[in-house]
C-alpha cells in the first residue's frame, strides 16, 4: 500500500495569516503561535505576511483575495468568536465556516485557527493555555497540507 503523509518543511514557502482584529488580545496570541510555528519549521520571517481584518466574518474575504492574486502557498486563518446572550454566536460561527469551507475547492491550504469558544476562560486555553495554542497548530497543519498536496500532485505528472 502506498502511504502518502506530509511533512512540515517550511523553507521557500509563503505563508499568510489572516487575522481578525475582533477579540484582538486573545487573536494576538493565536498569530504569535502561528508565527512561531512557522519560524520554528523554516518559513523565513519575510515570507509570512500578517493581514488583519475587522472581525471573524471578513476573513474569509480577505483570503479570497489572496488566494485570487495567488500570493501564498497557504493561509491560515485567526480569530475568536466567543458566545455571548444573543444567537449572534451561531450566526457568525457558521457564516464564517462556510466562508472558509467554500474556498476549500481553489486548492490553497488552509489552516482552520479561530476559536469559537463558550467564554473568555476558554478562549485563554486555547490560545497559548493549558489546552496549547490553536493558532500553532492550524499553521503546522497549512503546512502539512502543502506538503501533501505537493505529493498528491506529483503524482499526477
Amino acid at each position: 500500500m502506498k502511504s502518502i503523509e506530509g511533512g512540515l518543511d517550511g523553507r521557500g514557502l509563503k505563508v499568510s495569516l489572516v487575522a481578525s482584529r475582533f477579540n484582538q488580545t486573545v487573536v494576538e496570541r493565536l498569530v504569535e503561535g502561528a508565527r512561531r510555528a512557522l519560524r520554528q519549521h523554516g518559513v523565513e520571517e519575510n515570507d509570512i505576511q500578517l493581514v488583519w481584518v475587522p472581525g471573524s466574518l471578513e476573513i474569509p474575504v480577505a483570503i479570497a483575495e489572496l488566494i485570487e492574486q495567488g500570493q501564498p502557498d497557504a493561509v491560515v486563518a485567526l480569530g475568536a468568536v466567543i458566545r455571548g446572550e444573543t444567537p449572534h454566536f451561531e450566526y457568525v460561527s457558521d457564516t464564517l465556516s462556510r466562508g472558509i469551507a467554500a474556498l476549500v475547492t481553489r486548492r490553497v491550504p488552509i489552516g482552520f485557527g479561530v476559536l469559537t469558544v463558550n467564554s473568555v476562560a476558554q478562549a485563554d486555553e486555547r490560545s497559548g493555555g493549558k489546552l496549547g495554542n490553536k493558532g500553532y497548530e492550524a499553521a503546522q497543519t497549512a503546512l502539512e497540507m502543502i506538503s501533501v498536496l505537493r505529493q498528491l500532485r506529483q503524482g499526477r505528472e
